[in-house]
């Protein structure tokens, strides 16, 4: 248990953790202290001076934020000496401050605009000229209004100690200090952090700005459709349009505080886009049209076929469906149709490594103060972008090792204290060094390292007192990820706790594996199946099996390669039109609420799925309530077992599920493959010295990001227009290319300059 001290805060007692920061006291005893420039867990800026409180024994108001409590420490944080210092110091951010609330699209939520009017009126002792910037535009989808900016250096701080990538800086000194970029344009990940942590309308969501006031919002929490981090989000929607997503920490603190990435903040313009499937479609006829038709045809219809195909039907989910809708599916597999012919569409198979799991799943926060953090393949910063937030602020605020083993150079090697840098797809080879020690020196030249960085390694790993993290993912082979998963002992000792972080692609991909136990592989249940029932779309490179299916139905939003093999298409409600439940990557349940009514005439995906099988004769007594559905999983899925949506609803306090912990197994059958795919590896591969490019998957096209007209100028080497107050979109085709009408005209050249 940690050590306490006492302290008195405005004639109470209190007795806090010893080392805690005073102003992080003062707010969780009940005792609100204004700041702009403080941010919890980033580095101390100490320049807003906003939080100044008297101290017993110390001659001046000191910053709160900066005081760390002492035993016997008497602090006094309301006075009119220190009412009066904080006062002095709104009148000066006002002194040049424009007042223009009215068209500012902070107004409403604005932090400064709320501290002045809780103090209500305020002299004004100054009179000096008011700032007179133009807006401009930092990116296709971060605008900013220069004018507005109070120097808090929140942006600045987010973006290099969450983003590591220093985008946006302060330039300049004293008065003439501005927030900026090099170049004046923004070349980064466009995380739009810089925007959510921003205490005014300086910096603007350019995909969102001048379109609602914020009060006309109404405000919805739920999670991400894109990442496994499972980020909790805020939907702000009007009218049945989503018309903006922030983080949920903006209104209650949440798993992720104010983090997101550029798809989970930005890329939501699919939900209320033209191209949305609006009706059920049939192809009556190989090669015809698909034909609009009614709910009841379609179903009628589908229904029908399925009964003629009977076991032949083959059941697949795609893993960004809710745990409610892949449970309906796998139901419908069993009960109604009768076959073991039901699987996952993922990027890999999760079933080796929770078949095999050895330590718990851990949680973000334990990865923010892990001691030590291996990470193996994969490339958090653009597939895991809060996972990859944790590790740096883990390395450079709690000075964790951070181990990378990578066949290419990514970005997070900036934070590694030991870069194996292995050949091209050799991580195999890896995991069979570290199992088999009469193998590591063979081990080590399919690798490409000396032995002695694997002697670094496990001195590392020996010397760790704490958390001991180890993360990998698709990289490696199925047999690799078994052997490593149930391999808790390599890494464990006396003061280490082990534990596992897995990295799948997708929103969905840890609760799609829970709810579809005993699923067969994908390739499998496509080969071995004359009809399907598809829930989502499958990638691409698996479409080619669909050429030859007698009929197929496929449940969707949008038309894709999967559905141009359709026989019916039946149009599906998006993430912001239903409730339900994703599981992410550190086990979490997590809600998915609806904040619009579902859109033309779409239907969540369980929903679509249980119309079926009541037409097909079996009804699963859901009675149209997702709440129903999910306690039917809950009752037999085992780690959900007692789960209801009442025990989901804080997300401040989220609900892990507890994944079965294996006992060491003898996984010799699998070492041998294992062995012999490392033998088949070159020894003189050419490594990869190039890092790759910020955003090359995070700004690649999908169904869904495409959808988001700014994503187009992002994926296709986001220009810089030759006018930045103008917006890029007036500029760009959506492939990159200028318009020949040049938009700069409407800017003066002297302007411009």
């Amino acid at each position: 248990m940690a050590e306490t001290i006492k302290i008195t805060i405005n004639g109470q007692e209190f007795e806090v953790p010893k080392g805690s920061r005073l102003i992080d006291v003062c707010r969780e005893k009940g005792f609100g202290i204004p700041s702009f420039c403080y941010y919890s867990d980033l580095a101390l800026q100490a320049s807003c001076r906003m939080c100044l409180v008297r101290i017993e024994k110390m001659p001046k108001l000191q910053t709160a934020c900066t005081t760390i409590c002492t035993d016997g420490m008497v602090v006094t944080t309301k006075s009119p000496e220190i009412e009066k210092a904080q006062r002095a110091m709104g009148e000066f951010l006002l002194a040049n401050h424009p007042l223009d609330c009215p068209v500012c699209d902070r107004g409403g939520e604005c932090e400064l605009q709320e501290m002045i009017f809780d103090w209500g009126d305020l002299e004004e002792r100054f009179t000096e000229r008011k700032n007179a910037q133009p807006e401009k535009f930092l990116s296709p989808i971060v605008a900013n209004d220069p004018q507005r900016c109070i120097l808090c250096k929140r942006c600045t701080r987010v973006c290099e100690e969450w983003m590591g990538e220093e985008a946006i800086e302060a330039g300049n000194r004293g008065v003439n200090t501005v927030i900026g970029t090099y170049g004046g344009w923004l070349n980064c990940s466009q995380c739009g952090n810089c925007i959510e942590v921003c205490p005014t309308g300086t910096l603007l969501d350019a995909t969102y700005r001048h379109e609602t006031r914020p009060w006309e919002l109404e405000q919805t929490v739920s999670t991400d459709i894109y990442g496994s981090d499972g980020m909790q989000i805020s939907i702000g929607s009007r009218g049945g349009k989503v018309h903006r997503i922030v983080a949920r920490d903006r209104y209650v603190n949440g798993l992720n505080g104010e983090f997101l990435d550029v798809k989970a903040r930005f890329a939501h313009g699919f939900i209320n886009h033209p191209d949305r499937l609006k009706t059920p479609l049939i192809r009556y006829k190989k090669g015809g049209k698909l034909i609009p038709a009614t709910w009841d045809e379609a179903i009628s219809y589908v229904a029908q076929k399925f009964k003629e195909y009977g076991k032949d039907v083959g059941v697949i989910a795609s893993c960004r469906l809710t745990n409610e809708s892949v449970w309906t599916l796998k139901r419908f597999a069993t009960e109604v149709v009768g076959t073991e012919n039901y699987t996952v569409s993922d990027a890999y198979d999760l079933d080796p490594f929770f078949d095999n799991l050895s330590a718990p799943l851990c949680t973000h926060k334990e990865i923010r103060y892990a001691s030590t953090i291996i990470l193996i393949g994969g490339e958090p910063e653009e597939e895991q972008t809060f996972t990859a937030k944790q590790i740096r602020q883990a390395v450079r605020n709690g000075g964790a090792k951070f181990i990378l083993v990578n066949d290419t150079p990514i970005r997070l090697k900036a934070q590694a204290s030991q870069f194996i840098h292995i050949n091209p797809k050799s991580y195999d080879a890896f995991v069979l060094a570290l199992i088999d020690e009469s193998r590591r020196s063979e081990a080590c030249k399919k690798l490409g390292i000396e032995t002695k960085e694997l002697d670094e390694f496990f001195k590392v790993v020996k010397e760790t007192e704490g958390d001991l993290i180890v993360m990998f993912g698709g990289d490696l082979s199925a047999e690799a990820q078994a052997i490593l998963a149930n391999s808790a002992h390599i890494f464990a000792g006396e003061k280490r706790r082990v534990l596992y972080h897995p990295l799948p692609l997708y929103n969905n991909s840890v609760g799609a594996n829970d709810m579809m136990k005993g699923k067969k592989p994908l390739v499998e249940v496509l080969k071995n199946s004359r009809a399907l029932l598809i829930g989502g779309s499958l990638h691409e490179e698996n479409t080619k099996f669909l050429q030859d299916k007698d009929f197929i139905v496929v449940q969707e939003l949008f038309e894709t390669e999967t559905t141009k093999y359709a026989d019916v298409v039946l149009p599906a409600s998006s993430f912001a039109e239903v409730d339900g439940t994703y599981t992410n990557n550190t086990g979490f349940v997590q809600r998915v609420r609806q904040a619009i009514e579902p859109l033309h005439q779409s239907k969540p995906d369980w929903m679509i799925t249980f119309l079926i099988a009541r037409e097909m004769g079996v009804d699963f007594g859901y009675n149209f309530s997702a709440s129903t559905v999910f306690r039917d999983l809950a009752e037999s899925v085992e780690p959900y077992k007692g789960l209801r949506y009442p025990h989901l609803r804080d997300e401040s306090n989220p609900v892990q599920v507890k994944h079965k912990i294996w006992e060491r197994k003898d996984l010799s059958d699998k070492l041998a493959v294992l062995g012999e795919k490392v033998k088949n590896l070159p020894e003189n591969a050419q490594k990869i010295t190039e890092t790759p490019r910020v955003g090359h998957k995070l700004h690649r096209l999908t169904t869904l990001t495409s959808k988001t007209p700014e994503f187009h100028l992002l994926a296709n080497g986001n220009p810089k227009p030759e006018n930045l107050f103008v917006s890029p979109l007036l500029q760009f085709n959506l492939d990159g290319t200028p318009k020949q009408e040049s938009w700069a005209k409407a800017v003066s050249v002297s302007d411009r300059e």
